[in-house]
């Protein structure tokens, strides 16, 4: 069975801006009726990819494909206009001397009868037929959200470009208008490239992430592998907090206060940082006062002191104070507030835990166990 050929591709694109690489041999494939998130912190050159892609800014090397065909070289180019490409934005960017249907229809070609029935449509399944007269100071942001989704979806883009067009709108509002986008995209059958920082969006949005960072795509993959088999400790950091327990490994294995940990690939005498995320740490409460470190089925009891807890409505935060120095911060569904001084034992789910150099030192990273 031979390949599909993707609708979008993109080869070895570089960019430099005073000297800076800002994208840096970034390659990606989507098929038709793919999102893939670009991910990552703000100036790690999402935005400028987008931007060539999209052929507003000229790539320094590398090429861009569509469905098999070459868009854009270092000395051809197709215009922007000339892609098949829809755009998205953060603020919409609608026309406010065009009502709703005028927006939707603009730069549509065709008849009038063709074009009224493509606004019709797209109008009907972005839920807002009833606004068709409405200009866009007449709407909340919600609605010109899909207004603009509408506009962007109407010459039947095969490929869409969006840039953080969800961060305008209020948190009551943002779930509720992704899972109507991503319907909406997925029925027009659109590769679709969704440039974000919130890994929350990325992890709800897409069917691939692709992790960005100083202009390089550092991870690529679905968001559950992204998630659960980050590929160092700034990937595992950038989806939530996580805690690192310091150790020098001996033979494969690293002591902890937690007791030994397997640390395959690291030489001897290697610094390294077990890591685990808060909701990993379990808090066993019948440990308080049988003695120091006492030692389980899987693995050791360290004791701590609260320091802090709060309540964060489905889930409660709790600040420890390590007897072996280190701070930890452990997440425990409902409410959960012991008093600052608590003695509480701490355990490691050890299959939730990645092994990775220390900052600043060599080694090669363990697979999670």
């Amino acid at each position: 069975m031979t390949e599909q050929t993707p609708r979008l591709e993109i080869r070895n694109i570089t960019r430099t801006f005073g000297g800076r690489r800002v994208v840096d041999d970034v390659s990606l494939r989507l098929g038709p009726g793919q999102v893939t998130c670009l991910l990552g912190p703000s100036g790690c050159g999402k935005s400028t990819t987008l931007r060539i892609i999209a052929g507003v800014e000229m790539q320094d090397s590398g090429t861009i494909w569509a469905d098999g065909e070459l868009v854009c070289d270092t000395v051809f180019r197709v215009p922007p206009e000339g892609r098949g490409i829809g755009l998205m934005f953060q603020d919409f960017a609608l026309f406010p001397h065009l009502d709703v249907a005028g927006n939707v229809a603009f730069g549509l070609g065709g008849t009038k009868d063709a074009k009224r029935a493509r606004v019709e449509e797209l109008l009907e399944r972005v839920g807002m037929s009833a606004h068709i007269h409405a200009y866009p100071h007449e709407l909340s942001g919600g609605e010109q959200q899909r207004v603009a989704l509408a506009r962007a979806l109407a010459p039947r883009p095969r490929i869409m470009l969006m840039d953080e067009p969800f961060s305008g709108l209020d948190d009551r509002l943002r779930d509720e208008i992704r899972d109507e986008t991503l319907d909406v995209l997925k029925a027009e059958g659109a590769a679709v490239l969704l440039v974000t920082h919130e890994p929350a969006e990325a992890m709800r949005m897409a069917d691939e992430i692709a992790l960005m960072r100083d202009g390089r795509i550092v991870q690529q993959g679905a968001p559950y592998n992204i998630y659960n088999t980050p590929a160092d400790r700034q990937a595992a950091a950038f989806f939530s907090d996580i805690n690192a327990i310091e150790g020098v490994v001996k033979g494969a294995l690293t002591d902890t206060p937690f007791g030994q940990f397997l640390t395959p690939g690291f030489p001897d005498g290697a610094a390294v940082e077990i890591v685990v995320r808060p909701q990993h740490l379990k808090i066993d409460l019948d440990r308080a006062g049988k003695g120091p470190n006492p030692t389980l089925a899987d693995g050791t009891a360290a004791r701590g002191e609260v320091t802090r807890a709060r309540f964060m409505g489905s889930e409660s935060l709790v600040e420890l104070r390590m007897d072996y120095g280190g701070r930890l911060v452990a997440k425990v569904p409902s409410v959960f507030l012991p008093r600052a001084g608590t003695p509480l034992w701490i355990m490691i789910r050890r299959d939730r835990c990645f092994v990775f150099p220390s900052p600043g030192r060599t080694g090669q990273p363990a697979a999670p166990r």
